[in-house]
């Protein structure tokens, strides 16, 4: 029995809108709807109002799973990202958007204390993912090159050498030294640093504040204290330095959640921040800007780090690029009310 253009199949269920319906009610092919639908330029700027109009009033919805089959192609892009990182958290909500601008959509696969990069990155596979973006990985450079020939690999936040690999990162070194030129200028000069662990990203960071202090005059106050990424690792390393009777009149962490960590264990002593002793963070993330914390932290730009992420994947996937490129933005210190002067 036919449903008399009641929009509804025989047995009473909703009948899914199709693209030809969207067409049909614009009065244009379905090829320029596709056109609108998916994003591409070409298309007036009339008419695209005209075809999202019409497929809102529809109700219509792309098939993905259908697009997909014709195609043969899932224009997903995987992102591997650290569920304990507000930096990544934000990174991500920026990636969306820019995959979304150019057609593209992600599959997130998480990196948690029990589940590693190898897991996160098989999964993403498993998912179709075109290309992998992975956010501060720490597999080893020719482990990475390895999975480079299964999908094209961008790497975000992490210095690669000598590899055909795309990276987009911030120069991390010259973030720290902003912090210590800062500090220093303020009159400190006990600076202590609260390190990240492992990694070229710790490696970098440390470096740059040990070259720092150094061109300050201040080599012999150099102090580097065993640490890692997390609020805990801050607090053990505040507790260090209570439980050593002297405190130093700064402390530079890792990132932002070191620092956290670190205000805390101050706080909870009585040790007044900024005017006994400053704290600085690095990665300027959603917490840091809280005005419980208004933490000095180094900003790396989540917004451009991620378009020049999906930017290089694009490139990767639909204009044939094949020479590896690196891209290294400038950080920029961002001063709240965790430092101040001496005196």
């Amino acid at each position: 029995m036919e449903d008399g253009g009641s929009g509804r199949h025989q047995h009473g269920a909703p009948k899914r809108p199709r693209l030809e319906d969207v067409a049909a009610r614009v009065g244009l092919s379905t090829a320029s709807v596709s056109l609108v639908l998916r994003g591409v330029p070409g298309p007036s700027e009339r008419t695209r109002q005209r075809v999202l109009k019409a497929a809102a009033d529809l109700g219509y919805q792309a098939d993905r799973t259908a697009s997909t089959l014709a195609s043969r192609r899932s224009r997903l892009l995987g992102v591997m990202v650290d569920i304990h990182s507000p930096f990544h958290a934000e990174l991500v909500e920026h990636l969306h958007t820019a995959a979304e601008g150019v057609g593209y959509d992600l599959v997130l696969s998480t990196l948690t204390r029990t589940r590693d990069e190898r897991t996160a990155v098989d999964t993403l596979l498993a998912f179709r993912s075109e290309a992998l973006i992975l956010l501060g990985p720490t597999a080893p450079a020719d482990a990475l090159a390895v999975l480079d020939n299964k999908a094209p690999v961008i790497t975000v936040g992490r210095r690669i050498a000598d590899t055909a690999l795309d990276v987009v990162r911030t120069a991390d070194d010259d973030g720290v030294r902003q912090t210590i030129d800062h500090l220093a200028g303020l009159g400190h000069r006990e600076i202590v640093y609260v390190d990240g662990g492992k990694g070229a990203i710790a490696t970098d960071r440390r470096r740059g504040y040990r070259t720092a202090m150094r061109r300050h005059g201040l080599g012999d106050h150099i102090r580097v204290l065993a640490g890692d990424h997390t609020e805990a690792a801050g607090e053990r390393a505040a507790r260090h330095l209570l439980d050593g009777g002297r405190l130093p009149t700064a402390v530079v962490a890792y990132n932002d959640q070191c620092a956290i960590g670190v205000l805390a264990a101050l706080a909870r002593a009585g040790v007044a921040v900024p005017g006994e002793v400053s704290v600085a963070g690095y990665d300027d993330d959603t917490l840091s800007r809280l005005s419980c914390f208004n933490l000095t932290t180094v900003s790396q730009n989540a917004r451009e780090q991620a378009r020049h992420a999906v930017t290089a994947a694009v490139e990767r996937l639909d204009q044939d690029r094949t020479e590896p490129r690196e891209v290294v933005l400038t950080p920029r210190l961002v001063v709240r009310g965790t430092t101040a002067g001496r005196g």
